[in-house]
């Protein structure tokens, strides 16, 4: 692929690209024996018209001329369009269906396909393709850019590193073009194709020189497609708002996603959903006091209702465990599955110890499984708790619990997940052996929101052992 500075070095200001006139250099070889028949290499021809005809007297371009200026216009665009290597890639070449062994993958790619296609005719608004990196999302991109060369559009297609670090050295004195130029073209391209956009060096300097970009295109509605392999979550904030904005942007996903390899992360055991139904709970146990009992079947018809009609928030509290808290909640769950409809469940500090894994041995997968929680149709946090408390083990041994939730790394985890649900109105349902009602928390105000969501209080002592 050429240097982007060499290549915007020898062309005209964006939207100029073309021109009429074509002056041979002093050393162009010799083709008079290719020289057209029908204007003997002149270039025009004067209309074969009687005397009086409206054009007698005038010449008019010949059709090789005009053949050549088709052909130098694609040229040029092509040039300035800085796909390279990437001119092979285009929708005639591509297998609709990709080339992936996944049923899923292939119709994830069929859609990107379709919508490529149908982008490319028309380039409208802004189109982002996610995935791993081999989905295929870059010659979805070129297919586009290539396309639209053909069809006399400008585009301009760069990868995301490499433009930044021509950027970078466009600041230099001895640079062919200089930085501002470079900025404008980029900024201001009828449509731009940025591939590899969060692979990236995550300087402050690149960051600011993306937002400035990405900000101009966003206001000015031109045409842009971004491919990235990296989950949005993971992208800088400001920048994804951009990608996702309703009536301009649109997300493809590709792929085998990190979402499937996570696909047991927040799986609900099958025991659970076996043993923790409703047809299994119990409102009668032995040794329950009167108050005991209406709690306990408040409590459950509450969850009944919430699962025949999930709407909202529905937060199950309780000091004493063994109240039947995660019984009611998994028994949600179950009833949710049953009607087709997918649930993510976790253990809070299982949440925790699965974030603090993957964040220092996968960013990638962190921030999928935190989009996961954040954004789920339909999440079970079970336990949760102001500090949160697990067993370890260290050099063979067990040792005792220790609190994980009151550091500010996990709580700030969990303060972002549950504002996010709640700023959202999420379907959740929360588990907790803490009564938010008596004492400041973090999350109290937002458990507590009667516009969102119902709190139940089981006062009861732990009855799992006085089955009736």
């Amino acid at each position: 692929m050429p240097n982007i500075s060499e290549v915007l070095s020898n062309l005209p200001a964006a939207g100029s690209v073309g021109d009429g006139g074509h002056v041979p250099p002093d050393d162009e070889p010799d083709d008079s024996d290719n020289e057209c028949k029908l204007c003997d290499g002149r270039g025009w021809i004067s209309p074969n018209v009687p005397v009086g005809h409206s054009d007698f007297g005038t010449i008019t371009p010949c059709q090789c001329q005009e053949t050549r200026l088709v052909d130098e216009q694609h040229d040029r665009l092509l040039t300035y369009s800085n796909l390279g290597h990437l001119t092979r890639f285009r929708f005639d070449n591509l297998e609709p269906d990709g080339l992936s062994d996944s049923e899923i993958s292939r119709s994830q790619f069929r859609k990107a396909y379709d919508v490529a296609r149908v982008y490319a005719n028309d380039p409208k608004g802004w189109l982002t393709f996610t995935g791993p990196n081999g989905a295929g999302k870059t010659h979805l991109a070129a297919a586009i850019a290539n396309h639209c060369v053909d069809s006399s559009r400008i585009v301009f297609f760069s990868h995301a590193p490499d433009l930044l670090d021509h950027l970078r050295s466009s600041f230099g004195p001895a640079s062919d073009v200089s930085y501002s130029d470079l900025f404008e073209q980029v900024r201001t391209t009828p449509l731009l194709v940025l591939d590899g956009l969060g692979s990236q060096s995550a300087t402050p300097w690149a960051e600011e020189k993306l937002r400035q970009i990405i900000n101009h295109r966003f206001n000015a509605e031109l045409p842009t497609v971004v491919t990235t392999a990296v989950p949005l979550s993971g992208l800088d904030s400001y920048i994804a708002t951009r990608l996702t904005t309703r009536g301009l942007g649109r997300v493809v996903e590709l792929g085998m996603t990190q979402s499937e390899s996570l696909k047991d992360l927040g799986h609900i055991p099958e025991n659970l959903l076996n043993t923790m139904t409703f047809e299994r709970f119990h409102t009668n146990a032995k040794g329950l006091t009167n108050e005991q009992r209406m709690s306990i079947e408040a409590a459950y018809h509450t969850a009944q209702n919430f699962a025949d009609r999930p709407d909202g928030w529905l937060v199950l509290t309780g000091r004493r465990t063994g109240v039947g808290k995660t019984h009611l909640a998994i028994a949600v769950a179950e009833r949710q599955l049953q009607a087709g409809q997918p649930v993510m469940y976790y253990f809070m500090s299982r949440l925790v110890f699965d974030l603090q894994t993957l964040v220092g041995t996968d960013a990638a997968r962190y921030a999928d499984l935190f989009d996961r929680v954040s954004n789920a149709p339909f999440l079970i946090l079970d336990n949760l708790r102001t500090s949160l408390r697990f067993r370890d083990v260290e050099n063979g041994r067990s040792v005792p619990e220790r609190w994980l939730g009151g550091t500010p790394w996990a709580e700030d985890q969990l303060y972002h997940i549950i504002t996010h649900r709640h700023s959202h109105r999420l379907t959740t349902v929360i588990t907790s052996p803490e009564d938010f009602t008596d004492r400041p928390s973090p999350f109290g105000s937002l458990l507590q929101d009667p516009t969102i969501s119902q709190i139940i209080d089981i006062d009861a002592n732990d009855y799992r052992t006085q089955r009736p």
